[in-house]
Formats: structure tokens, sequence, C-alpha cells
């Protein structure tokens, strides 16, 4: 008789002269990550980068529209683009900035010029020539064919205050008619066009 402790099953039996063997243990494969979960991954990570786009372009861009012809040749009407609303919270205004701001005499009314001029400077045109503290002012960005013979007496810049002119000269109302721009009512930088495709790029 056996011991009472011998885990037998009742089919299994023995003999003196029979010398037990163990049984291998059974191997056991890594099982391969299902295809479910790295799409699923994938996904995820689809889904946070588009989130964090709508949010930086919410925050940080606004989509205008142009309206009017007095950045031509870069900016036609109805343009949509961005502007960066918070850039000018971190760095200065440059000269050459396309910026958006509140016209002076309707604040209601938005305008998108050119920043020629900065506070400072000693600013004079003559026939269309612009001149920026003595030295005559390149404009790449200016056709010939949309410059005008429009003159105007040297002035100074004031403090907080900004000069600006639409590209197409002939038909812009800007700063010669209305005077410089206060810094309080430019409020964004024109960045980068995304409507119609034709016109798609960045804005300089």
């Amino acid at each position: 008789m056996l011991p009472e402790d011998e885990n037998l099953s009742p089919n299994c039996t023995t003999s003196p002269d029979q010398t037990q063997t163990a049984a291998p243990a059974p191997v056991v494969a890594p099982a391969e990550p299902a295809r479910t979960n790295g799409l699923t991954l994938w996904l995820r990570d689809i889904l946070i980068a588009i989130a964090a786009s709508v949010l930086m372009v919410l925050f940080l861009y606004q989509p205008v529209k142009v309206e009017g012809t007095s950045m031509l040749p870069r900016l036609e009407d109805r343009d949509r683009l961005f502007i960066n609303k918070f850039v000018y919270h971190f760095e200065d205004i440059h000269r050459g900035d396309v910026v958006v701001f509140h016209y002076p005499r309707d604040p209601e009314k938005s305008y998108i010029k050119r920043v020629i001029a900065v506070p400072g400077d000693r600013l004079r045109i003559d026939r269309g020539e612009v001149y920026l503290n003595d030295k005559h002012l390149p404009e790449p960005y200016l056709p010939d064919e949309f410059r005008d013979m429009k003159s105007m007496p040297e002035m100074v810049i004031p403090e907080d205050e900004y000069f600006m002119m639409g590209d197409h000269r002939c038909i812009s109302s800007d700063s010669r008619e209305f005077g410089p721009v206060d810094r309080d009512l430019i409020y964004g930088k024109a960045v980068l066009v995304y409507w119609p495709t034709k016109d798609a790029g960045v804005v300089n």
C-alpha cells in the first residue's frame, strides 16, 4: 500500500521495479501583441496631436479674411490667413512686419498693413520713395506698377506709434492719411495664408 500522501490518479499504477520520471515542464512562448492594440495606440497619438494643434490655433492664432486689395500683390481680396495674437507680447514690432490693427478713426474696423517705421525713426517720402533716417528704404515687396508719386515731409515717429503703409500704394489708405498707429491698436501679426491654395504660404 502507498502512503496516503502519494497523489496518483485512479488509473495510474506502479510497480516496485519501475522508476517514476518527472514529466518535462511545458514551454510557454510569449504571446505576440495584438494588432488591435498597436492600432489603438496609433489612433490615440493621432487624436492627441490633432487636439493639441486645434488648441494651439484657437489660443495662439486667429483666422481672418482680407477685404480689399491694398496689400497686393502678396495678399489678395478674400484671402484667408492666420494672425499670431500673442507674438507682440514677447517681442518687438519690426519694420516690414505685416500687422492687423484697429483703424484709429473707427476701432470697430480692422486694417492690415505693413510696418514701415517704428518709434524714433525719421521718415520722409519723396515722390513715392521712402527714406528712413536719411537712407533710402529698399522695398522688394513693392512692384513698380503699384508705386505712386506722393510726397510727405520728414517726421519723427512718436513713442509707442508705428507708421503703416499698404503695398499697393496707389490705392492704400494708410498712415499717410490717418497718421501713425498707436501700439495699443495693433493686435496681431500676419503669419500664414491658408486659403485659397494658390496664395498659400508664409506672409512676408
